[in-house]
């Protein structure tokens, strides 16, 4: 019987230590790439902004909106034609900014403003690609992609090279993710790419 009893016992204590030990291993798992919320992304439609008085005509995404600029960083934009494309299905902004090129306005300055405006966003910026613009309508100008978590990853500035000039910018408001925000801006550059190749300028 006492033999029963220390052969129980030794299976008992020889399972109990056992399951400590296993339960002291470290779990074996792969760690999975953090994931972002899916975004659902709508139809490709365009519609014409032919507004009387505007200095400028162009198509723009049928899901955007468009509202004057009231403001532009707390001052009052210096002339009528300052717009925004807002985009609220993506909570996104395309701040658009007219200006008349002339004495006040010198086009080679106007260039290198907005230059100096897209590399202020170097700091937070991985890459800054420049891509020439130039359409049948007399649209000169450069379209800026600018890469990392900068504020605005998208940036573009057109001319006649003689009396329009037209700067434009895209902005989100949520904090500035590239991965998350890839697809995105991806989907809004062919916006941006459709209004540039659709801008008429007016005869002032």
């Amino acid at each position: 019987m006492r033999r029963v009893v220390k052969s129980t016992i030794y299976l008992l204590t020889a399972a109990l230590l056992l399951l400590s030990a296993s339960a002291c291993r470290q779990p074996n798992y792969t760690p999975k790439p953090r994931g972002y919320f899916r975004i659902d992304l709508p139809e490709k439609k365009y519609r014409l902004f032919d507004e009387p008085g505007y200095p400028y005509t162009f198509e723009y995404p049928v899901y955007g909106n468009i509202v004057k600029d009231t403001l532009f960083f707390d001052a009052k934009p210096e002339n009528p034609w300052w717009i925004n494309v807002d985009i609220p299905g993506l909570n996104g902004k395309i701040y658009l900014s007219y200006k008349v090129v002339g004495r006040q306005n010198n086009l080679n300055k106007l260039i290198d403003d907005a230059f100096k405006l897209t590399y202020k966003h170097t700091y937070k910026a991985s890459s800054i690609d420049e891509e020439e613009i130039r359409t049948p309508n007399r649209v000169y100008g450069l379209l800026y992609d600018v890469g990392g978590n900068a504020a605005s990853a998208k940036q573009f500035y057109v001319t006649d090279s003689g009396s329009h000039f037209l700067r434009g910018a895209l902005y989100f408001y949520a904090a500035p993710n590239a991965d998350s925000l890839a697809p995105v801006h991806k989907f809004l550059q062919e916006d941006i790419w459709h209004l540039v190749n659709t801008l008429k300028w007016k005869a002032n």
